[in-house]
């Protein structure tokens, strides 16, 4: 099992998850952030950490597209292993719909 991101940390990007995670499994992307699955100990500490509630566990329908997604961009992205700022549109985008097609970006994230 693994964790993965989905779209409802697009165009908010909190990196609150960052900090507790204990393999240093997160990349950045411009906009988002996502979990290698391959990395990821499954030990759940990032989960309750999002305030987006982008963080989600493996087992839940529909994250097969999800792991898939994170693998991609881990493997694109730097590590980020640091917490910043959220995006500066973080609340008001917090909870939208159909994030992914108005706002994803494959452009990578600074990492650190």
């Amino acid at each position: 099992m693994t964790y993965i991101v989905n779209d409802a940390c697009i165009a908010c990007k909190y990196t609150d998850c960052v900090e507790v995670c204990p393999v240093d499994c997160f990349y950045e992307g411009e906009n988002m952030l996502v979990i290698h699955p391959d990395e990821c100990i499954d030990c759940g500490v990032c989960e309750p950490e999002c305030p987006a509630d982008a963080i989600r566990p493996d087992t839940e329908p529909d994250t097969e597209k999800w792991v898939e997604f994170n693998r991609k961009y881990a493997e694109l992205w730097p590590v980020i292993i640091t917490k910043k700022d959220p995006l500066p549109e973080a609340e008001e985008r917090d909870g939208e719909d159909g994030k992914l097609e108005k706002y994803f970006s494959e452009a990578p994230g600074e990492g650190g």
